[in-house]
């Protein structure tokens, strides 16, 4: 029998990430070559700041290895939890989630499975999303969470998404469930 998803859940604590460093990574060619105006990066820093977080937030190509240095950036800079939106579809520049695979060390697949299911009455289609989620090796354990690229999906996450992000992170402290 299928889980029902609630439709609208409670909204996130006003201030659940109160002080938490997250590091948003927008991955996109064209808004990294000034081609068209990142939407969705904008949308989770303003969300996530009026949730509490301290944010940073940057732009980049959809190259695997650029991709992987900014995660390193953002981790080495105290970022908790880091945020992408972008390349996570199965076009050719489409790397993403490989960049995310290869830092992971424990995987979250509830988080994208349940982002998904969030949103597939709304488009099937975000059946061929490939996002991933995880925790990052220590010294620096970090919350690793991919969103595509579309505006309606990183809304659709922005109803969760804090909740999830400050339980993860105090789980990862050694925080009681």
């Amino acid at each position: 029998m299928p889980v029902a998803i609630e439709a609208n859940p409670a909204p996130a604590l006003a201030h659940a990430l109160a002080g938490l460093a997250v590091s948003v990574i927008t991955v996109s060619d064209r808004s990294a070559r000034g081609l068209r105006e990142d939407a969705t990066g904008p949308l989770l820093v303003a969300a996530l700041e009026g949730a509490g977080a301290d944010c940073d937030y940057a732009v980049v190509a959809d190259d695997r290895s650029v991709i992987e240095l900014e995660f390193a950036a953002a981790i080495a800079a105290g970022a908790r939890a880091v945020i992408t939106t972008g390349g996570t579809g199965i076009g050719p520049r489409d790397v993403t989630p490989e960049a995310t695979a290869a830092l992971i060390v424990q995987d979250l697949p509830g988080i994208p499975e349940l982002l998904r299911q969030r949103d597939v009455p709304a488009n099937p289609l975000v059946a061929l999303s490939r996002a991933r989620a995880g925790i990052s090796a220590a010294p620096q354990r970090t919350l690793l969470i991919n969103l595509p690229g579309s505006v309606a999906a990183v809304k659709s996450a922005l109803a969760v998404l804090p909740d999830i992000i400050a339980h993860a992170c105090t789980q990862i402290d050694g925080g009681d469930h």
